[in-house]
């Protein structure tokens, strides 16, 4: 079943990996030929994973705390690499991070420089996937996506592919594997883990030693407040003078002048990676046959590993 039937528009194939026509064959080769260097930090998730919000949880880390200004500033920051090439990820601000979507096989690997894996189930992804089709020009139906979805035909790729791909090197010293369920459940700890990881030193132990900092991480990388920031169009001020407390005041930027067409586009954009962000949506959008028809996949792709088990209780 071809997603152009739906009005989606054509897909760019390159090498055998299927992605939104936008992404360019120069960009993807560009991206696999980076080199990582030691200090590179790398969010791996297959789409509708977290990938947006692990971007905020990061930029926060960075921080400490300090809340990004406005709703653009972590699209810059964060360099989408299959789509915008090696040189985005040269050039970018460091400390920074570097998103992809890629798999395993096609990533830039290093083991000096640091990835964090995070995967969500498949239900709730394949639901979030569909909305996001949707806000493009996807005119199909949910269940037309789901056929897409279970089938692998779609951007991106297969989800059990990409996702086994990374779960095998779970396990290395450079990677950190998470789920978006155990984020969910305990943000605090996920925050931690993920500060550690990068640098615990640096970034974990001030979080540690005042809570007020890692209470900021987890407020402001909420979805509620990245929701809040999206759909109002506001900027994140902070108070910055010394040993104040960072006020996290949101100043509606309404009255500061027309948006612009690229202000419009970066909120529309936003708008489309911060949606509901919760667990469990897909139980109000499956059909009984097509819950028991992923999880056969689910349970034959993840056959001999522990998978299973991490989502035992979303399936």
């Amino acid at each position: 079943m071809s997603g152009s039937s739906f009005g989606m528009p054509p897909s760019s194939i390159v090498d055998g990996f299927r992605m939104p026509h936008v992404f360019s064959a120069e960009s993807f080769h560009s991206a696999r030929q980076y080199l990582p260097r030691p200090d590179d930090v790398f969010i791996i998730t297959y789409p509708k994973c977290g990938t947006t919000w692990a971007q905020q949880i990061i930029a926060l880390i960075y921080k400490l705390g300090e809340p990004c200004e406005s709703n653009t500033e972590l699209l810059g920051d964060f360099p989408f690499l299959e789509l915008r090439g090696a040189k985005s990820a040269e050039n970018m601000s460091r400390p920074g991070a570097i998103k992809t979507h890629l798999p395993f096989n096609l990533a830039p690997w290093s083991e000096q420089a640091k990835y964090i894996h995070i995967a969500r189930n498949p239900k709730d992804c394949c639901v979030s996937y569909y909305y996001h089709h949707q806000s493009h020009v996807f005119t199909g139906t949910f269940d037309d996506f789901f056929e897409m979805f279970l089938s692998g035909d779609i951007n991106f790729g297969d989800y059990f592919d990409h996702l086994l791909s990374w779960y095998e090197h779970r396990n290395d010293p450079n990677v950190l594997f998470l789920t978006y369920e155990e984020m969910k459940e305990n943000p605090e700890v996920a925050v931690l883990k993920i500060a550690e990881f990068i640098d615990d030193k640096k970034y974990a132990e001030p979080l540690k030693t005042y809570s007020e900092k890692l209470n900021n991480v987890v407020k402001y990388s909420s979805f509620q407040h990245m929701k809040k920031v999206v759909n109002k169009g506001v900027d994140v001020k902070s108070n910055k003078s010394s040993g104040e407390k960072l006020s996290g005041e949101i100043t509606n930027t309404s009255n500061q002048g027309k948006e612009t067409d690229k202000e419009k586009q970066n909120k529309s954009h936003m708008a489309r990676l911060v949606r509901k962000g919760i667990v469990g949506d897909w139980r109000s959008h499956f059909s009984t046959e097509q819950s028991e028809r992923l999880k056969k996949k689910f349970v034959e792709r993840t056959k001999g590993t522990e998978i299973a088990n991490i989502w035992k209780k979303y399936m």
